[in-house]
This record gives C-alpha cells, structure tokens and sequence, in this order.
C-alpha cells in the first residue's frame, strides 16, 4: 500500500529480458532496501528482486507489461518512486494500492493565473469512478481532481512542489500516464452495478 506522496525521482540504468519478465534496473537515494520490498515505480507496484549500492531491480511480467508503458521504457528514463506505507506512517495523500487501471494520455498543459493544469484523458472504467475533487492517481502522484472539462478527460493543477519533486513537471502532451483510480469509487462501483437500471432500450430476458 502506499499513499502517492512521491519520495525520490528515480533513472531508469538499464532494461533487459530474463527468462523471469523484464528486469529493470533503477538508480535511487534508498537506504535500507530489502529484497522482497514493494516499491511503487511510476505509480507501479514492483518487487525488489536484487539491490546494490544506489540502485535496485525489478522485473515486470508479461501482465504487468500489458497493462503499463513498462515494456517501452530505456536507460535514462526517470521515474517517480515511492516505498511501502508502514503502518505508523501518515497518510498525507490517498490510498494507493499501485495496481494500474490503464494508461491514459497528456491532451493539454496550460496555465491559468499561477495554477499549472494537466488534462489527460482516461479509460472509460477510470471515467466512470472519477468525481470531481475526487483523488486520481498519475505516475504514482497523488492529486486532486480539479476539473472534468470532458467526457473521458480529467484536469490536474500542479502546485510548484509537485512539479519540480517529481517528473510531472515536465509532462508534455503526448505523454503516456500511468493511472490508477480511486479506491473507494471502484468499490462503489463494483458493489452497484448489479443493482443498477438496465440502459434503456437493451433487450430484457
């Protein structure tokens, strides 16, 4: 579990395939990384599968890779990073289980006044348990969801913090985001959708 308070900005050493997945090499200011330690890597939950000093691996399998942009990835690329929640942390975001819903898309960046808005559109499932105000994770950054400008569309305000700790700072349009949805709205959805009205004009047997 984690909170989407992002704790180092990570760059990708190196990629390559193993008879296990992929095994991605990343160079981090960690301390103390256990093998067998969850770290979530771009918003990624991701096993420690081997450590040295200043970096650590991990390998994605084919699951993980077709659910994430993990399979394109290179050396050089820098990465959000975030360690396990402990239990006696604070929980200063929102509650991240780093298991990606899909992968959406930068459609704007734009400022208005001294507020920097991200708009990215989203799978129709993370649409549909996004509320405005709501949380949304992106690339493993906890934000608030600022407006809903469109269908499929959600805008982001990065404050100064957010865009000079982590690698939305950069986000241009074009980019690929990992995201995952709000917890509770998926549970909320999971748990109504037997009980909601069939759409008008399906057939009923």
């Amino acid at each position: 579990m984690f909170t989407g308070l992002i704790t180092a900005v990570g760059t990708v050493r190196a990629v390559r395939r193993t008879p296990h997945g992929l095994a991605i090499t990343v160079a981090a200011p960690y301390r103390g990384l256990a093998i067998g330690e969850s770290v979530a890597v771009d918003g990624v939950c991701l096993t420690v599968a081997r450590r040295a000093r200043g970096v650590f691996t991990v390998e994605a399998m084919a699951t993980t890779r077709e659910r994430t942009t993990l399979g394109a990835w290179a050396p050089g690329r820098r990465v959000n990073l975030e360690r396990a929640l402990r239990p006696a942390d604070r929980l200063g975001g929102h509650l991240v289980s780093g298991h990606v819903d899909g992968v959406g898309q930068v459609v704007a960046v734009h400022r208005e006044g001294d507020a920097h808005l991200v708009d990215v559109q989203v799978p129709a499932s993370v649409a549909r348990v996004t509320v405005l105000h709501g949380s949304i994770t992106l690339d493993g950054v906890s934000l608030t969801v600022d407006a809903l400008p469109r269908r499929g569309v959600v805008r982001v305000a990065l404050i100064p913090h957010t865009r000079a700790h982590t690698t939305l700072g950069s986000a241009r349009v074009g980019r690929r985001v990992h995201l995952e949805a709000d917890m509770i709205g998926k549970y909320l959805d999971r748990l109504l959708t037997p009980h909601r009205a069939p759409v008008k004009g399906r057939n009923r047997h």
